[in-house]
C-alpha cells in the first residue's frame, strides 16, 4: 500500500495566527508517523534499532502502538546513516515482509552522502523502493533529487526547516508533486516560528498534507500544537527519547502511544 494512496479528506481551519491564509488539505482525524531511529547511533540509546530486523521489529510495534507510517534511516554495520542500495534495499525488505502493507518511507539525508552527485546516483540503484522518501529542501540538489524520485515513482515528502526553504520550495513546481510537506523545527523550535512557516507552506497553495514536528525539547510541545493545528504529526527515536513526562522510553511504540494518548484529549 502506497503512503499516497490515502483519501483526501476535509480541509479545517488553521490557528487564529494564521487563520488569514489560504487553506491545506488538514485531516480532522489522528495521523502519527513513526521516526523511528533518525541519524541516532546505538550509544544514545540500548534499543535503538539498527539492523533490518531490529528496524522491521520496530516499525511493527509502532504500527500496533498507532502509527499510520513509518520512517526510517538504513544504517550500515556501524550504526551509521546509509543511502546505499544494499543497507536501503535489505531495511524496507525487512519491514515490508514483517509489516505489509504498512507506508514506509526511509531519507534522503545529505549528511549520509555529501555529494549531490553520488547521492543521486545510489538513489538510482535502489531496487527494493520504499513508498516515499524524506528531502530536507534546503539540502544541494534536493530539487533534482525530488524529480529523480518521482520519476521512480516513490511519494515525496518534501523537509521545510525555516522560512528560507518554504520560501524557495512555494517558488518551485516541485510544489503541486509532493506526497506530504514536513515543517520540521530543531530543539530551539516554538509555537510562533511554526505558525509562521505554516502560514509560508499554506500560502503556496500545494495539495499536499503538512505535518509538523519538533526534535528533543521541542517535540512534544510541537506535537500537541500539530494537534490544536490539525495537521499531521510523527514521534519516534529520531525526534527524541522521553516520554512527556521526562522518562526515557524503551522505545518507539511507547513513544507512539503516549502522541496519540496525548492528541486523544
Amino acid at each position: 500500500m502506497s503512503d499516497t494512496a490515502e483519501p483526501r479528506t476535509p480541509k479545517i481551519a488553521l490557528t487564529p495566527e494564521i487563520a488569514s491564509t489560504p487553506e491545506i488539505a488538514f485531516t480532522p482525524k489522528i495521523y502519527v508517523k513513526a521516526c523511528i531511529n533518525g541519524a541516532r547511533t546505538p550509544d544514545q540509546h540500548p534499543n535503538l534499532p539498527v539492523t533490518p530486523e531490529q528496524l522491521a521489529a520496530e516499525a511493527v510495534a509502532a504500527h500496533a502502538a498507532g502509527a499510520r507510517a513509518v520512517h526510517m534511516h538504513p544504517k550500515d554495520r556501524d550504526g551509521v546513516d546509509s543511502l546505499r542500495a544494499a543497507e536501503v534495499d535489505a531495511a524496507v525488505a525487512a519491514v515490508r515482509h514483517a509489516a505489509p502493507g504498512l507506508p514506509v518511507g526511509v531519507t534522503t539525508g545529505f549528511w549520509a552522502l555529501p555529494d549531490a552527485g553520488q547521492r543521486r546516483k545510489a538513489v538510482e540503484e535502489w531496487s527494493v523502493l520504499p513508498d516515499f522518501a524524506s528531502l530536507n529542501w534546503h539540502e544541494p540538489g534536493s530539487p533534482e533529487l525530488a524529480e529523480l524520485l518521482l520519476s521512480r515513482g516513490l511519494g515525496v515528502e518534501v523537509g521545510i526547516f525555516h522560512a528560507e526553504a518554504a520560501r524557495s520550495w512555494a517558488a518551485s513546481d516541485i510544489k503541486r508533486h509532493c506526497m506530504r510537506v514536513m515543517v520540521e523545527l530543531g530543539a530551539d523550535g516554538d509555537v510562533a516560528t511554526a505558525d509562521e512557516i505554516l502560514g509560508l507552506v499554506a500560502a503556496a497553495g500545494s495539495p499536499a498534507p503538512v505535518l509538523l514536528h519538533g526534535l528533543d525539547e521541542s517535540c512534544w510541545p510541537l506535537l500537541e500544537h500539530a494537534g490544536v493545528c490539525g495537521v499531521q504529526t510523527r514521534i519516534g527515536m529520531e525526534d527524541t527519547l522521553v516520554l512527556p513526562d521526562g522518562s526515557v522510553a524503551d522505545g518507539n511504540a511507547a513513544l507512539v502511544a503516549a502522541a496519540v494518548e496525548l492528541l486523544s484529549r
